[in-house]
Order: structure tokens, then sequence, then C-alpha cells
């Protein structure tokens, strides 16, 4: 992050242990006041009267001759679909055969699906068929501006993809499926197996966001997602932070949750292992998508923003969610084994991976919190990476997915 901005910040953050700056900040708040109603004047929010902001898949589309030397090629993945949504358009991609153990996966706040596109690719390998989608405001799907992103609008995207599919992924004959969510997705596939556990036969959460606990979150971070700052200059210093790049060496695990955290974590440091997502343009990486993507689509930054305010990230607005799949978890092991699995989401089929060195989910505060809301029963595993290991070693997590399916 500049200097010149994360210095204040950290300033003030420091002030605020101090009971006799209360005094100087109560005087202050006059001033700051004034000069963010003169802020919201310099940096109007120019998104304002569009419900929908378009992806940049036309302008992709329209200029590009060869797809070789973009950083994220429409058909990057197999089987991509632009579905038409009152919310906008929804770019999903399936593949994999028809009658194979079925696994929707959903990303992180960051990234495109195309972080997880390795991934898709190894369960295919094993037999299974698998659907991607973007995110909206994520790399080919649109953004629909007006419209809070939280677990209300994240559930209603896997709906739609899900029914755009000409395979029955709900309902009967169709042997319901796995739901397999990465960080900000992790949170989003919780809450969704929480109202829905009908519908799935296994969950497994990848780094999942929700369960961060509130006293990560510094001060600085706090103040720039609470709504006070307009929403042009939380852009302008989210864009300047994604185009600073990823960091050259993984971070040790930290006692502060910073929003920069959450916009780079999910690339790859440089050093890690070579990620396939592609395998049609296996040069296609995570760091060069994301990179393309802040430039390019008018309404990621957007959506990154409203993720930060609204989405399923922390402990505090989530508990009751997950303490309501608990609950179901609960009552589903009571029953025998076939009853469960013809009710849904078995009492056993519920996995989480994390990696030993994430700075974001910390493995011992998610091994304590998961087992005092989902119960002791959950499968954990870990690997001896960061926050990004799904775009990394996504034939071992391929792996356990498939051999919890089985």
């Amino acid at each position: 992050m500049a200097q010149w901005y994360s210095q204040p910040f950290e300033n003030l953050s420091a002030s605020l242990a101090d009971p006799r700056s209360h005094y100087s900040l109560l005087a202050a708040a006059g001033v700051s006041l004034s000069v963010a109603l003169c802020l919201r004047a310099l940096y109007p929010d120019r998104q304002v009267g569009k419900k929908i902001i378009h992806s940049p898949l036309a302008a992709t589309q329209s200029t590009i001759s060869d797809n070789r030397d973009h950083p994220l090629p429409p058909d990057a993945l197999p089987g991509a679909r632009d579905v038409q949504t009152p919310y906008g358009s929804i770019r999903v991609y399936e593949w994999g055969p028809e009658d194979g153990r079925k696994v929707l996966l959903v990303h992180g706040i960051t990234t495109p699906c195309i972080a997880l596109g390795g991934l898709g690719h190894a369960l295919v390998d094993r037999g299974c068929r698998v659907m991607l989608f973007d995110l909206f405001g994520r790399g080919y799907s649109d953004c629909p501006s007006d419209l809070p992103q939280d677990e209300r609008l994240f559930a209603t995207q896997i709906f739609l993809a899900l029914g755009s599919s000409s395979v029955p992924w709900t309902g009967t004959g169709s042997g319901k499926f796995c739901l397999v969510g990465y960080s900000l997705g992790g949170g989003i596939a919780t809450s969704f197996a929480s109202f829905f556990p009908q519908l799935l036969s296994a969950l497994v959460l990848l780094a999942p966001a929700g369960l961060i606990r509130d006293s990560h979150i510094n001060f600085r971070t706090r103040f720039l997602y609470s709504g006070g700052l307009p929403d042009g200059i939380i852009r302008t210093l989210s864009s300047m932070r994604l185009r600073a790049g990823p960091l050259s060496t993984p971070k040790p695990a930290q006692k502060t949750f910073r929003a920069s955290d959450a916009l780079t974590e999910e690339l790859s440091s440089q050093g890690t292992e070579t990620q396939v997502l592609s395998r049609s343009y296996p040069r296609v990486s995570v760091p060069d998508t994301v990179y393309w993507q802040v430039n390019n689509h008018n309404g990621f930054v957007h959506s990154f923003v409203s993720s930060m305010r609204n989405g399923p990230i922390l402990y505090q607005r989530q508990r009751e969610t997950w303490e309501r799949l608990g609950k179901y978890l609960s009552q589903q092991k009571e029953l025998p084994v076939d009853e469960q699995k013809s009710n849904g989401l078995p009492g056993d089929k519920v996995v989480i991976m994390c990696g030993e060195n994430d700075p974001i989910i910390l493995q011992n505060e998610l091994t304590e919190d998961v087992n005092a809301t989902l119960g002791n029963d959950v499968v954990f595993k870990f690997f001896p990476a960061g926050h990004e290991f799904p775009s990394t070693k996504y034939d071992e997590v391929a792996q356990i997915i498939f051999d919890t399916l089985i």
C-alpha cells in the first residue's frame, strides 16, 4: 500500500489507545464530516444510476484476434456459456461426463473462477462433472451495482448458474451435488448449505471465510469499509493496492487482518509451484488475470468493496449461519447412513482444507471455531502452503474431494 495512504491510518489507530486523544477526536469529528462531504463532491460515485455494470466480454471479443496472448481468453475453460439474467450476464463453465459425480466450485473475492480451473480439470480427470462460474463483477460476469454483494445475492447466482445447465443438478434423479467454496466462496458455500442442505452430497471448504474473528480486523480496514468514505476513493485505493502486485514471499500468520490481504493473498507468491489453470492456454495465471481484471472490469472494485462490507466474511456476522448448519449436521448424525444421504448433506461429508502458512485463515482458530459451530466430525486437511493453495495444489485437493464423494 502506498506510504502516503497507509501511514496516517496506522498513526490514527495507535492514537485511539490514548485516552488523552479522545477530546481531540471529538473536535476532529466535525471537521472530518465536512471533509467527507467535500470528498464526496470531488469523488462522486460514477456508477450511480447504473443497475448493471457490464463485464469486458464484449470488448474482449471485439478487439482480440488471437486468444493466446490474452490474460483471460474467453474460452480458457471448456463448456463456456453466458447466462442472461435480471442481474446481468453470468459466465459459466461446465464440462465432464454427464453421469459423473457433480461438483460446483465457487471462487474467492479477488480472482475469477479461472483460479479453480486446475482443480476443475483434476476433478474431471477423476470422472466428475464440474461447474464453475464467475461471481458478479469478476471475470466475464456483469455486476448488479444496485444490490449488496451478500449471501442472498450469491445464493441467487448459484441457482441461476445451476438452472442454466442441460444436466439436472437438483431435484429427483439429480444425485445431488458437492459444493466446494474457496475463501469468500467458502463463506458463500457455508451459507448456501445452511439453507439448502437437501441439495448437497458433500460440502468442501477451502480456506473458508466466515469465521474470521472481528478482533483481527484492524482499524484501518474497519474505517475503509464502514461506508464513511466515498466509493470513488475506496475504488481508487483498492485499485492502487491491486496494481502494486503480489507478495514476493509468503507472509507469516498475523494478528490483524487488512483489506490488502484479501486483495492479494489469493494471488500465488513468486516461487510457488507452476500452475496449469487452463489446459488450452497453459500460460494463464492468477496474477495476470487479476491485473487485467482490475484494469478492464468496471464492476470489479465495486464488487470487491461491496463483498468486504456485506459478504459472508466475519465471524460476528456469520456465527448464526455456521450454527444453523451445525444443528442440521447434528440431526443428520442421529440417522442411518442411507437416510442421511436421502435427506441431503450427510453428517460426515464436510471437509475443510487450509494452508498452514495462511495469514488470513489461521489454522488453530479455524479448527476451534469450526468444532464449536459444526461439531467435532468435520474432516480437516492442512497443506504446507498459504492462502493460494487451491490454485497450486489442485491435484491433491481434487483427490481429497473425490475420496469424499465415493
